[in-house]
């Protein structure tokens, strides 16, 4: 182990350690349903948790430490390797496309009142994640096909090798560009573009809330006493603190995945600043699975009265998962 690369190799660890028990907490919360929200943006934010709960387990533990440090462990052979590809990609395109659907759910309760009272439901907030989740399963399944056994010791396959077809075949070149498109190209720009639209209308709409309310009060009036304009507040900073910090941490991977595209490196000998990049890039994307929790506790008030009591009474998260 390079001594440059020690440090993201322990932190790995740590971000197992704090994220899978800080998403297993928040799933436990939500589906408790005391924390005062909707049962539409309840049902995002339980999909969401799940797939950041899925991409610590199968990217973080079972292939950032697991698969990497025991190379003896039965994870690595090759069908059970071959299926790891397959929830990773899963797992982590989940997460960013779980991300958007939220994100659009808040810009159309926020931005388009006649749409709000049809799509904004619980009923229909499942008929998203679910179509989010067949979507993502359908564009995955190739993957575990894209790799081979690496070697066969005692007739057992160990490894994942990618094929040589990989790099020549159009099917693949296909692939690539839908699975480029749907994680690093299109998430980024749509976040942006909603985030952008929401701010925009938000801004005209409270001028124009604090100068009706200024007019009617004969100049007496207060935004901060305006319970509307606080519910709002409360939604908005809930939104893009969850999709700032999103885009911020994914980011940097985006941009390095397209410089190793223009470029079309295959290989990193003699590049070891490159490696290094990605592998704190990696790590930062991993890291934003572990962000929604901080974010909840740090906006909503009955979410942190509710992680409290779970922190001070650890025997009713045993009852939580008996029942």
């Amino acid at each position: 182990m390079a001594p440059g690369a020690l440090p993201i190799e322990i932190l790995f660890p740590i971000l197992a350690i704090f994220g899978i028990p800080a998403n297993l907490m928040t799933l436990l919360i939500l589906s408790d349903g005391k924390c005062g929200l909707s049962q539409g943006i309840t049902c995002y934010m339980r999909a969401m948790a799940t797939a950041d709960l899925m991409v610590l387990v199968f990217n973080v533990i079972v292939n950032e430490i697991i698969m990497n440090h025991f190379p003896g462990s039965p994870m690595n052979y090759t069908l059970i390797c071959r299926l790891n590809t397959f929830l990773q990609g899963l797992s982590l395109q989940l997460s960013i496309w779980f991300t958007i659907a939220f994100t659009f759910d808040r810009f159309v309760v926020i931005c388009c009142h006649r749409l709000k009272v049809r799509y904004c439901t619980e009923r229909k907030a499942n008929v998203v994640i679910s179509t989010v989740s067949v979507l993502n399963i359908i564009i995955n399944i190739p993957l575990p096909f894209r790799y081979e056994a690496a070697y066969v010791v005692n007739s057992v396959q160990w490894g994942c090798h990618t094929i040589t077809s990989y790099h020549t075949s159009p099917g693949w070149t296909a692939h690539r560009w839908v699975t480029n498109i749907s994680t690093m190209f299109l998430p980024i720009p749509l976040l942006l573009l909603l985030n952008s639209l929401t701010a925009q209308h938000i801004l005209v709409a409270s001028r124009a809330r604090r100068a009706l309310k200024v007019s009617s009060s004969g100049g007496a009036g207060k935004l901060g006493s305006d319970p509307e304009l606080k519910s709002r507040r409360t939604s908005i900073i809930l939104l893009f603190t969850i999709s700032g910090c999103f885009v911020v941490l994914s980011m940097p991977i985006t941009v390095i995945h397209i410089c190793v595209g223009v470029t079309q490196t295959v290989t990193f000998v003699g590049s070891n600043s490159l490696y290094l990049a990605i592998r704190v890039t990696f790590l930062m994307m991993c890291t934003s699975s572990c962000t929604n929790t901080c974010i909840y506790a740090l906006t909503q008030r009955r979410f942190r009265e509710e992680m409290k009591k779970l922190v001070k009474s650890p025997y009713s998260i045993l009852c939580k998962l008996h029942m």
